[in-house]
C-alpha cells in the first residue's frame, strides 16, 4: 500500500512539472523567438517603439548592430537591438478616419460630457 501512495505522489509531481512547461515555458520561449527574429529583420525606414517608450524611425544600423533612431527632427539617439519592444506597423488610412486636426463627434460629445472638477468658488 505505501508503495502505491508513493508512486501516485511521484506521478502527481510529474504531472504538474509538464503541466508547468506547457503552461509557462514554453509559451516564454515562443515570445523570445519571436522577439528574436523580429530584432534581426529591423532595417532603415522601420518605426520602432522602444522599451522606454519612445518611437522613431530606424535610420542606419550601426558596425556594433545597434539602431541609429530618429525620434524629433534632426533628433538621433543611437539604441540597442534589445531596446526594441515592437517595430509599428503603418496604419492604414480610411476614407472615414478624421484627418489631422479633426476630430469625431464622438470625441466632441465625450469632452461636453465630462464632469466638471474645478475648486468651487469662494
Amino acid at each position: 500500500m505505501i508503495v502505491g501512495a508513493s508512486s501516485q505522489g511521484l506521478f502527481i509531481i510529474v504531472a504538474l512539472m509538464v503541466l508547468a512547461y506547457v503552461l509557462f515555458l514554453r509559451p516564454q520561449q515562443a515570445r523570445q523567438r519571436a522577439q528574436r527574429e523580429q530584432g534581426d529583420t529591423i532595417s532603415p525606414g522601420d518605426e520602432v517603439l522602444t522599451v522606454g517608450g519612445l518611437y522613431g524611425i530606424v535610420q542606419e544600423l550601426d558596425e556594433e548592430g545597434d539602431l541609429i533612431v530618429e525620434i524629433a527632427e534632426g533628433i538621433h539617439v543611437r539604441i540597442a537591438r534589445r531596446a526594441v519592444a515592437t517595430v509599428v506597423k503603418p496604419e492604414e488610412e480610411d476614407d472615414g478616419e478624421a484627418e489631422d486636426g479633426e476630430r469625431d463627434e464622438g470625441e466632441h460629445e465625450a469632452d461636453e460630457a465630462a464632469p466638471d472638477t474645478s475648486p468651487p468658488a469662494a
